[in-house]
């Protein structure tokens, strides 16, 4: 019945957690000239130096049979990246998430629990932006879009509730454990390169491919890629499996948040 309590609290506080993401938002260009703006730029030149360097610099292919696979590729590393990058903002953020806001530990009725939400709120802010730029790129690109890009709230499902599961158990043990926010980064650096964004699964050895099938960010790519670049349906066995995953995740990271709430300020 508390774990209930808890969930309603956060629906309660909707409204708390929208003004808090616009904040987060536009506190990230303040004082830049061109301000919000910055979130279309980046991700596009990012796109359009991925696509000079791996087309025309290194020719890379994915190993498809495409005839324009020179620029898939870069589609393919792009839609990659951006999942990524959902799982590496909230994650590397999360551990100094309490402590760099010591004024709210203070405030007895301050919902502490929001601030994980609201990181995530964030990067699926900036998410949209690159997934409004990667669409059109593929049809700039390929001449056509797949109706299959519909099922992308549902595909990233899993990832965002691991994701926020994660941010809560992160952001509680960074009180007590200052060392965490250090072990993360190096985490977060490892799974970018043992997570399938710079290659296919089938790329890797078959005996150590169970690493890849153990990796929760891995189906997600994959699927991101499938629905969007090549028009194909996801992986319905994982998506239903991973949605699971991730609400136990999530569950038990807002436990554990809401169990070692207490002695943040005894710490802080």
């Amino acid at each position: 019945m508390r774990l209930l309590g808890d969930i309603r609290s956060l629906f309660l506080h909707r409204s708390l957690i929208m003004q808090f993401i616009k904040r987060e938002v536009r506190s990230r260009y303040q004082g830049s000239y061109l301000g919000i703006v910055w979130s279309f730029i980046t991700p596009l030149m990012m796109l359009m130096i991925y696509t000079f360097v791996f087309s025309v610099v290194f020719k890379a292919r994915w190993g498809t049979s495409s005839g324009n696979s020179k620029v898939e590729f870069a589609l393919l590393l792009f839609s990659g990246l951006i999942v990524f990058n959902i799982f590496s903002e909230v994650v590397s953020r999360a551990p100094m998430l309490i402590t760099s806001n010591v004024n709210y530990v203070k405030k007895v009725v301050f919902p502490l629990e929001i601030l994980p939400i609201v990181i995530l709120g964030s990067s699926l802010f900036h998410l949209g932006i690159n997934i409004v730029i990667l669409i059109m790129a593929i049809l700039i690109f390929t001449g056509k879009i797949y109706w299959t890009v519909i099922l992308l709230p549902l595909v990233l499902l899993p990832i965002c509730l691991f994701t926020l599961g994660l941010g809560w158990f992160l952001s509680s043990l960074g009180v007590y454990i200052r060392d965490i926010g250090q072990v993360m980064s190096v985490v977060i650096s490892a799974l970018m390169f043992l997570s399938p964004i710079f290659y296919p699964i089938s790329a890797i050895p078959k005996e150590l491919q169970f690493l890849y099938y153990i990796n929760p960010i891995s189906y997600v790519v994959e699927d991101v890629r499938r629905i969007t670049v090549w028009g194909l349906l996801p992986h319905w066995n994982w998506l239903i499996i991973g949605t699971v995953f991730g609400v136990i995740t999530a569950l038990l990271g807002l436990i554990w948040f809401k169990k070692t709430r207490g002695g943040f300020a005894d710490v802080l």
